[in-house]
């Protein structure tokens, strides 16, 4: 389910060339998804397929791929969905586990959860 949009920068393998793209902070997608032009453009290349099951209930293939992924100073490599042109990214909770960071669905923000490291 999304929830507010939030800036993320999405890097190069290498992480050293970085694009913000604002996502939807999506707790009910466990991936990160974004756009297959701008990984490509980065030069992000898909490692595997693999099937996933879409809000309409439909299974469809898609590519996946590992890169690198900043948010609020945060940053984690991590695995993203090359997704379609017409969707916008999608921040999901793989990559939110990651970087330690928890949605704030009333605050619309990213908050911190450093108590997992306890």
């Amino acid at each position: 389910m999304g929830t507010f949009r939030v800036p993320i920068e999405i890097g190069d393998p290498q992480g050293q060339r970085y694009e913000t793209v604002q996502a939807l902070v999506d707790t009910g997608a466990t991936y990160t998804t974004v756009p297959a032009s701008l990984l490509r453009r980065l030069g992000i290349v898909p490692r595997t397929r693999a099937p996933f099951r879409l809000a309409d209930g439909s299974l469809r293939e898609m590519e996946l791929g590992q890169t690198w992924i900043r948010v609020d100073g945060h940053e984690v490599i991590t695995i993203v969905v090359f997704g379609d042109e017409g969707s916008g990214p999608l921040l999901g909770a793989y990559a939110l586990e990651g970087l330690l960071l928890a949605p704030d669905p009333v605050g619309q923000r990213l908050v911190p959860v450093s108590g997992l490291l306890m």
